[in-house]
Formats: structure tokens, sequence, C-alpha cells
């Protein structure tokens, strides 16, 4: 196989993965509390080293062209995006990077409930009297206990967490800090479960603004340049991969016909 044909593919697959990323961060572009994707491209090594079989021997040429592009590890990016008023009640948008809401989801692989982090802050109170997401899942209080409230009676937030009905708090939003935000993935519908460990402790300073949601921190211009550059780097590379194939097709043919 053609050393630069193999190159080339590469550089195609990886720039196809960069357009995925950044495509699925533009269409998130108005989801509240979304945190963008970064995608990160590395150095492949030169294919002697990466096959690193016992037999295989160095070409020095082709090592020294290295080993072409490949994906990298794929972070997440927890800017805190902007604040936007909606004047109502239950909204309420966190103002630090490292501070989530906890909720109560259920797991699909076991069935049990476990706990997820989310920075969506779109709340309501269902039929039962539970304060929940816009998507159903149980707000969790202090000691991942739900917060439960008297139907029927207007419901208010404090800026500190505070659940109020008649001005007497009836309970309080756990807001939980992660210091390291790395430990952190997303578990899909908006929510971060963790790698390993439940890393994360009671906020010192909570503090939420009410009557107002966060924004996506997608940055909608600097998206479309990533992916009008990705998709320029993916279709250079599919010229590559035509040049490389027309070029071995002649040169069959022409030793064909010389043999």
């Amino acid at each position: 196989m053609s050393y630069g044909l193999y190159l080339s593919a590469g550089g195609l697959l990886t720039n196809s993965y960069r357009q995925d990323v950044l495509s699925n961060n533009l269409a998130n572009v108005n989801t509240v509390g979304f945190k963008p994707d970064l995608p990160t491209l590395q150095a492949r090594g030169p294919e002697s080293a990466q096959r690193n079989a016992p037999l295989a021997t160095s070409q020095q040429l082709l090592d020294r062209l290295g080993g072409g592009v490949q994906a990298g590890p794929q972070r997440i990016a927890f800017s805190v995006g902007v604040a936007q008023p909606t004047g109502r009640a239950l909204d309420a948008a966190l103002t630090v990077n490292n501070q989530f809401f906890a909720v109560s989801v259920n797991d699909p692989a076991t069935g049990q409930p476990v706990t997820r982090l989310t920075r969506d802050g779109r709340f309501n109170v269902d039929r039962n009297g539970r304060l929940t997401t816009i998507t159903g899942h149980t707000v969790l209080g202090p000691g991942d206990q739900p917060i439960v409230v008297t139907p029927g009676v207007p419901v208010t937030l404090g800026d500190d967490g505070r659940v109020l009905q008649n001005d007497a708090e009836v309970g309080r939003i756990q807001i939980s800090e992660v210091s390291d935000l790395g430990g952190l993935e997303k578990a899909g519908a908006n929510l971060f479960g963790f790698r390993k460990d439940d890393m994360r402790v009671p906020a010192n300073q909570p503090h939420m603004k009410v009557g107002a949601l966060e924004g996506s921190a997608t940055n909608a211009m600097g998206t479309m340049m990533g992916i009008i550059k990705a998709t320029k780097a993916a279709n250079s590379s599919a010229r590559l991969i035509d040049y490389y194939d027309d070029m071995m097709e002649r040169a069959i043919n022409t030793l064909g016909r010389v043999a």
C-alpha cells in the first residue's frame, strides 16, 4: 500500500471526526447549560513503531515522514455560558464553572437510581410535589434526598439554593462542586457522570441567578470557522487519495503493458 495513501486516509478520518464533534457543538448552540466538546489531534508515530512487530524492519526514509495524524483525547470545555433572563421563578443559572445541580436518574443498564450532574436549571414541581428538572429527573437536596413541597402553593428560589413557600424554607437545592473537571464525562441528555469516583462536595459559596438560565457555551461563529477548516482539510486529504489512486492505476497499467 502506498505510504502517501495511508497518510491521506488518516487525515481524512481525523478531520471527519473533527467535523462530527464541532457539528454536534453547533447543533447545541441553543441548549441550556450545554458544554461543548473539544476535539484534539495528535501526531501518529511511523508505521514501524506503531506495529511494534519483532520482525518488522524500519525504513529510514518513511520513518522520517512520520505516521500522519490521529484523533487525540476528547475534552469538555466547562466555560460558563451567558445567563439569559427568563423571569420564571423556577429557573436558575449557575455562575461558577465547577458547580452543578445534582439529580437522580435511572441507570438504563441496571435500572437503579444513580446521581448525575447538570447545569440545566429549568425546574418544575410534579404532581407529587417533588422538584424535578424539565426532563423529569428528581432534583436532589442535601444528603441526596428529593425535595418535596406542598402542591398548589407557589414556590420560589433563593440565590443560595433555598426552596421557599410563603417565604418559609421547605428545602434546599444541592449545589455540588467538582475540583477536577477532567473526572467528569457526558452521560447523555445534558447530564454529566463520573469517570471513576463520585468527586462532588457541597459548594463553599453556592450561588445561582434566579429567573435566568445559563446559555450554551458554544461559540457559534468560532465553531462554524472550525467546521469550515476541518471540511477543507478533509477535502484536501480526499483529493490526495484520488491522486494516489490514479498514480497507482497508471503505474500498474504501464508496468503491465511493459511486461
